[in-house]
């Protein structure tokens, strides 16, 4: 049978090209297996070079297929030239086509041989461009849902390998993502994924950290998501904000307080994640150093915060803490 499917694959006839392509999504994982030995990826990834959409959509969805559960084969068709040609379908104006090739292009991303080839490809600027194009007065196609969070899965693949972080930063993905949690729901998985990237990408790359705490509405954005994102957003966001606070307090203390971010992060510092309990508390004790005299005048809830922060000092985890953390949440959104 896997001789007969790669001798279609290989005809002049399209409809019989076609039908093997899409053939192949039915065959279980041992055929699968065999099809690949007999060598079916180079005939698909040649088929996906055509101008003949429905023969592309078949053969992307048949080496997914194919991809789907082996390394081996994901390692084969990156070698067979698939990235290169999967970049030049994310540029069309088929964007059922476009979508299926993110899909690709993640399925291949998560075999780590494959990675640095998808960096040397130009492939995350271009992912970039992608997120950023439903903000463009120009684009005529809005990117799904899905395919977002298949670009936002692919650039964790990718920001695995430390030196592949700055070709992330040098893409200008710091922006895209904080334009993404900007205009996105504070508690959805997109926000999830956006800023969970943040964190990974500043958390190793002092650019990716100072363009971060420049951006107008990046550290608003943060506070937002501290308040009203997930638990894991809510984790991300503050250990992104201590971060930028830790590069430089002098400067961003007073930024992040203007922004409102205490109740949120005194709420966080009791019902949190354990990791956003411990940055929590990190970050309310440099936000504290920030009372000065002068500033002192004008935090009239400055000696409650103090009593929190002392209880915070000693670790304590009694019932007056949770009283006093929610007593002091009340007094700052009064």
């Amino acid at each position: 049978m896997e001789e007969v499917t790669v001798e279609a694959l290989l005809s002049c006839d399209r409809e019989a090209r076609i039908l093997a392509a899409r053939g192949i999504r039915n065959l279980t994982s041992k055929q699968r297996h065999r099809l690949a030995e007999s060598g079916a990826i180079p005939p698909l990834v040649l088929m996906l070079c055509s101008q003949d959409y429905e023969a592309i959509e078949a053969a992307l969805l048949a080496l997914l297929t194919l991809a789907f559960g082996s390394e081996r084969n994901k390692t084969r068709i990156a070698k067979s030239g698939a990235i290169s040609v999967l970049l030049k379908i994310l540029q069309c104006q088929n964007q059922v086509l476009v979508e299926h090739a993110i899909a690709a292009l993640l399925v291949l991303s998560s075999c780590k041989a494959n990675r640095q080839a998808i960096v040397a490809s130009g492939a995350i600027q271009l992912l970039v461009e992608i997120l950023d194009a439903d903000d463009s007065i120009d684009s005529n196609n809005n990117t799904s849902l899905q395919a977002k969070l298949d670009i936002l899965d692919m650039l964790h693949h990718l920001s695995t390998c430390s030196q592949i972080i700055q070709f992330i930063v040098f893409s200008g993905a710091v922006v895209s993502l904080l334009r993404l949690i900007y205009g996105s729901d504070k508690s959805s998985k997109l926000t999830e994924k956006a800023v969970a990237l943040l964190e990974k990408i500043v958390s190793s790359s002092q650019d990716a950290l100072r363009k971060t705490a420049s951006t107008d509405g990046a550290i608003q954005g943060l506070v937002e998501i501290v308040e009203d994102g997930s638990r894991q957003s809510q984790e991300h966001a503050v250990g992104i904000l201590l971060l930028i606070c830790q590069s430089c307090r002098d400067r961003y203390r007073g930024l992040i307080l203007t922004e409102g971010a205490m109740p949120g992060l005194l709420q966080l510092s009791g019902d949190g994640t354990r990791r956003a309990k411990e940055m929590a508390n990190a970050l309310l004790l440099l936000l504290r150093d920030c009372s000065g005299p002068g500033l002192r005048k004008k935090q009239p809830n400055n000696d409650f915060l103090e009593e929190v922060m002392r209880h915070i000092d000693r670790g304590g985890k009694d019932g007056t803490g949770l009283r006093l953390v929610e007593e002091m949440i009340a007094k700052l959104r009064t």
